[in-house]
This record gives structure tokens, sequence and C-alpha cells, in this order.
């Protein structure tokens, strides 16, 4: 065995796969650089200095969250039968208390406040994260001649359509997330491919029925508003406006060059500015010129003041992390005996790196427009959060899998709760596995 090799299998015995621990450090440096650069609307209410601590100081409380996490091995009956389950219960209720009586950002209802200490919550964040775990769980207790059996595909099914159909309200994006996480999960599942088909159509079918569901709902409200005219109403009516106005400019977007400036539009027309403005190699860090105008540059738009600093070759470099990330997942996750841990990392990396993907989409213009932050460097504790816990989570699963050759430490081999110890039908050799 070489040095460089056994250097790298010490490492990840003790703190975790050092590429994760890269990759995590070198975003926090794009977070307090861009997050600051991206404030000046903060920077003229708050002060200089205000809005950079402010993102420092979650970005810290997610650093005791990665590195604690990632010193709990996965395979923690604790952490699995009481703190996962009990995510989970608090989520669904957080969601369904922002569907009746929510806080209004950005013309949804996404949001409450905790009492005393003034945190605000976003359950749409949290619910990425019970849902991973949820179907890791489901996945896991399902497997039959290693591959997803039927009953964990339909329960599985119904986990994504319940969390979607709760986070429908903050926007559509939530959903096709947890679509597409849930399909990464699968195939590590070692799902066939005719189920994979399957799911696709129920997905498509559960997907018809919600916009159905929503288009009669804001009609109902539409027609309440004439009745009533109530706040609430108003607020619902606003908001279907304002996706259809999205949906409008997005079907149109080889037109905008040739519109004006409104506030329909602006989203999307200061973000193609800003990336126009930044060209290949961009204007510098901190010489933004479409911040200050740029609604929500700190966060839904963040990835527009990026190109305009530091160029294509900076956004591009920022996508190539996100996706280095993924296949470390994956390459841990072949890695693992038990199906559970590659679920989880899995899932986890999937959630980061797809939710990274729709936040340089909607940047863009590929998607329409609609609110989701870039993980770890957008402004957002809830959401800066989630990701530390995701990252935390990975970290163990490396950690915990690296000492299975390790003779003093047989973490990998703590016996798992009933149902959960099913093989990794994508396992690969260790001598195969690449460094």
């Amino acid at each position: 065995m070489s040095e460089k090799v056994s250097r790298y299998r010490e490492i990840s015995r003790r703190y975790g796969d050092p590429w994760i621990w890269g990759i995590y450090l070198t975003l926090i440096v794009f977070s307090i650089v861009e997050s600051y650069s991206a404030s000046s609307r903060d920077v003229a209410k708050m002060g200089v200095y205000e809005p950079v601590i402010r993102q420092v100081v979650f970005l810290a409380m997610g650093a005791v969250a990665v590195v604690g996490l990632s010193r709990i091995n996965y395979n923690n009956r604790m952490l699995l039968l009481v703190l996962i389950p009990l995510l989970w219960i608090f989520t669904v209720l957080s969601l369904i208390y922002v569907m009746v009586n929510g806080e209004i950002i950005n013309g949804a209802q996404r949001a409450f406040t905790i009492p005393g200490i003034g945190l605000t919550v976003q359950p749409a964040e949290l619910a990425k994260l019970s849902a991973v775990t949820a179907l890791a769980y489901i996945m896991a207790k399902n497997q039959q001649d290693r591959d997803v059996s039927v009953k964990g595909l339909v329960l599985s099914t119904i986990v994504v359509a319940v969390f979607g159909a709760l986070m429908f309200q903050s926007g559509l994006t939530n959903t096709l997330l947890l679509m597409c996480i849930s399909g990464s999960m699968f195939l590590v599942g070692g799902a066939r491919f005719k189920k994979l088909i399957i799911l696709a159509i129920v997905y498509g079918v559960v997907a018809g029925a919600f916009f159905l569901w929503k288009e009669a709902s804001d009609k109902r409200a539409e027609n309440m508003k004439k009745l009533t005219n109530t706040e609430q109403t108003v607020d619902k009516k606003d908001r279907t406006e304002t996706r259809n106005h999205r949906m409008d400019n997005w079907y149109r977007r080889d037109s905008l060059i040739f519109d004006s400036v409104t506030s329909n539009n602006a989203q999307e027309m200061f973000s193609r500015m800003a990336q126009a403005h930044g060209g290949i190699t961009g204007v510098g860090i901190g010489n933004s010129r479409e911040c200050s105008r740029l609604p929500l540059a700190f966060s839904d738009y963040i990835f527009s003041i990026i190109i305009e600093e530091i160029g294509v070759i900076g956004g591009v470099f920022l996508l190539i992390l996100y996706l280095w990330l993924l296949s470390r997942a994956a390459m841990i996750a072949r890695r693992c005996h038990r199906v559970l841990p590659a679920l989880l990392i899995i899932g986890m990396a999937s959630m980061i790196t797809f939710q990274a993907l729709f936040h340089m989409a909607i940047n863009t213009g590929v998607f329409p427009v609609s609110g989701q932050p870039l993980p770890l460097i957008s402004k957002g504790g809830t959401s800066i959060l989630v990701t530390s816990v995701a990252f935390g989570v990975m970290l163990s699963v490396s950690r915990t899998i690296s000492n299975i050759t390790n003779k003093k430490n047989k973490d990998e081999g703590i016996a798992l709760p009933s149902g959960l110890d099913a093989e990794n039908p994508t396992e690969i050799p260790v001598k195969n596995e690449w460094k």
C-alpha cells in the first residue's frame, strides 16, 4: 500500500472523506465572500458588517453540526430510532402549520418564527432532509432479491407525494427536487429499470394531480376574493398572478432582451444583465454592479452575482464542486456493505447537488423563476443548517465505512435495527474502489 493511499485511509477513518471536507470548506469560503458582495441592500439597512456577521454565525452553527454529526456513527440507534423520527413529526407539523398560518415571504406562506429567539424557520428546507431519511428507511426495509420491492416503491411514492403536497405551496421546484432525489436513491437501492419506468409514470400522474388541484385552488381563491376581498385571498391571488407572469416570461425568455424592465420581469432581466456583465472572467470580487438592483441577489439569485464577479469560469468551477460532491458520495456508497448508509449518503448528496443545479437553472433561464437557495452559499439560516446536517451525515457514513478494514474498529459491524441491515446491491469489491 502506497503512503498516499495509507494517509487517505487514515484521514477517512478519523475525520471522514477528505474530499468532502475540501468541498465543504471551499463552499464556506464562497458563502462568506459572495453573500457579502450580494448584500448591498442589507448593508444599506443594517450597516457594513452585520450581513456578513449573520452569515458567519449561521455557518459557525452549521460547522458545529457538521463536526458533531461526523463523529456520530450513522448506525447509532438513538439517531435512527428517536431523533430522525422526531424530525419527521416536527417537519410534517411545521409544514401543516405554515400552510394554515405561515408568514408570507416573497408572496408565499413558507415560514414561521420561533418565539423568544426570533429565528425564522422555513419547513420546506427541513422537508428535504426528512424526505431523504424517510426514503432511506423505506428502501432499506423493503429489499427483495437485491432490489426495492413493490411495497417499497409504493411507500416511497407516498412519502414523496405527501411531502410534495405539503411543500407545493412553497414552490413547484421543491416537489420536482424530491422526485429527482428519490430517483437517485432508487438507483442506489438497486431498483430494476422496469420499476424506474413505473416510478416515472406514477410521478407524472401525481404531478398532474397536483397541478389540477392547485389550479382549482387558485380559482376558488379568486372567486373568494371577489366575494370577500379579504387580505388572505388577495395574497393568494397575487401569488397566482406572479406565478402566471413567471411562466409567461419563461415561455418567451428569448424575447426578453426586447422588453423593458418591469416589476414582473425584474428578476430575470437584472439576473441576465449581471451574467452578461461578468462575461468569461468576471469584473472582480466586490465589483458587482447589479447586486443593488437584482431582487434577492443574496439568496435566490446569488449565482448571477457569482458569475458577474468571477465570470463563467467561476460559475463552472462552482458547478464542478457540486457535481464532484455527488460523485464522491456515489463512490463511497458503492463501498458500503449495507444499503442504508449507501442510501443516506447518496440521498444527502443528491439533495445538495440537485438543489444547486435547480438554482443555477433558474438563474440562467433554463427553469422558470422560483425560490431555491444555492446550498451553503445563499443567505438563509434554515438552508445553511440543513445543508450542514447533510454534510455531517455524509462524513459520518464515510468515516464509519472507512473503519471497516480497521481491525481496531468494527463500527460497520454494529447491529442495526431489525429490517435495516439489508446488503447493498450496488457494492463493489474493495480492491476496485477509487481512492
